[in-house]
């Protein structure tokens, strides 16, 4: 889902070079039983969650190490962290974090390559000037970029977000952008094809926010368009990415169950590897009460898990955060009532929730790959 500028952005600035410490102290939650890493891995299922170079805390960390086989950075990994300035590429937040998955025995994911969306997008590049032939340069520029940060990161990352978010929910079409601009359609092309060419063994993935909820009917049509489109072209494309940002309109009890299913089957049905990238529940239209609250994303969740894990093509699943006092969605749609979202399987004293259960109970339902 688009990541607020204000709420999430203004953290990188204080990004340090300094690894994430592999060794921390004891764990300090109390989940029973297997490991979501552990049921994940049984049913062929890789596990994991987004992880912030900025969170050093010891007990954060411990549910990581517990939980997870697949670890992606939440946002350093995108273009305006590590060019934030033309010529100047910053690694070291992300290294911090491939080392911190390195040392403790965790695969790791990329996101992203190209987030063909200007709102997220540095300034230099939203009035970059390609010159006379803007085809060309535009081209070279994007070969050149994916080719320095996919061969910095090299065989550690096992599966790739080479585009986001390239579909404006709202028309179903491709967005406005400075590349699409330049090349057109071609610049979704090129970047799958710079991907494969620096990341050889890699999966390529492109992944969108469009929900099973009512109102993303056409999001939902412009995607399903956008792959047919990948596949008749032959562009190098492996997966298929679901956000899985569970109402994040905030309207949780408004899943499309039927035509969510006609949509998964034709992307399945081009031959699409499936992927749930950035898993939460929105409890921003559920009541105060914490025990209600946290039954309704509980309930929430389950119901869209079994149907998609009834897809053997889903072979990841990665929570964006897996605490709620390090969601993104605190700052992205605070509730009316003031009090904190629930959106994870953890709570803010890193305590497992019914969510967490939740997932659990329906890993153990999901059949094998």
């Amino acid at each position: 889902m688009p990541n607020p500028l204000p709420t999430r952005r203004h953290v990188l600035a204080g990004l340090s070079a300094a690894a994430l410490p592999a060794i921390v102290s004891p764990t300090a939650f109390a989940a029973t039983g297997p490991s979501l890493r552990a049921l994940a891995a049984e049913k062929g299922i890789l596990f994991g969650s987004a992880l912030s170079a900025r969170i050093s805390e010891a007990p954060y960390l411990d549910i990581l190490k517990a939980e997870c086989g697949l670890i992606v950075p939440e946002n350093e990994l995108k273009v305006y962290v590590i060019s934030s300035q033309p010529d100047r590429f910053n690694f070291a937040p992300g290294d911090a974090i491939a080392s911190f998955a390195r040392d403790n025995g965790m695969k790791m994911r990329g996101h992203t390559l190209l987030w063909n969306k200007v709102e997220f997008m540095p300034k230099w590049l939203l009035d970059i000037d390609f010159g006379s032939n803007p085809a060309r340069e535009a081209e070279r520029y994007l070969r050149d970029y994916i080719k320095r940060v996919c061969t910095h990161y090299g065989d550690q990352i096992i599966s790739w977000d080479v585009v986001n978010e390239t579909i404006d929910p709202k028309t179903g079409e491709i967005r406005d952008t400075p590349f699409t601009k330049a090349l057109g359609f071609d610049c979704i092309r090129i970047a799958f094809e710079a991907a494969r060419e620096y990341a050889p063994k890699a999966q390529l993935v492109y992944n969108d926010y469009m929900s099973w909820e009512r109102g993303n009917e056409t999001h939902r049509k412009g995607v399903l368009k956008l792959l047919e489109t990948l596949r008749a072209k032959n562009v190098p494309v492996d997966g298929f990415g679901i956000q899985s940002h569970i109402g994040n309109d905030g309207h949780i009890k408004e899943a499309q169950h039927e035509q969510w299913r006609a949509f998964i089957d034709g992307a399945v049905g081009m031959n699409y590897k499936l992927l749930i990238t950035e898993f939460d529940v929105n409890d921003k239209d559920l009541p105060t009460d914490t025990a209600a609250r946290d039954a309704g994303v509980a309930a929430a969740a389950k119901d869209y898990l079994d149907l998609m894990f009834s897809y053997k093509q889903l072979d990841q699943f990665l929570c964006w955060g897996m605490s709620d006092n390090h969601s993104w969605l605190q700052g992205w749609t605070p509730r009316t009532d003031k009090t904190p979202q629930r959106p994870t399987p953890y709570d803010a004293q890193y305590r497992p929730k019914p969510l967490r259960d939740a997932i659990a109970a329906a890993l153990k339902a999901a059949p094998k790959r």
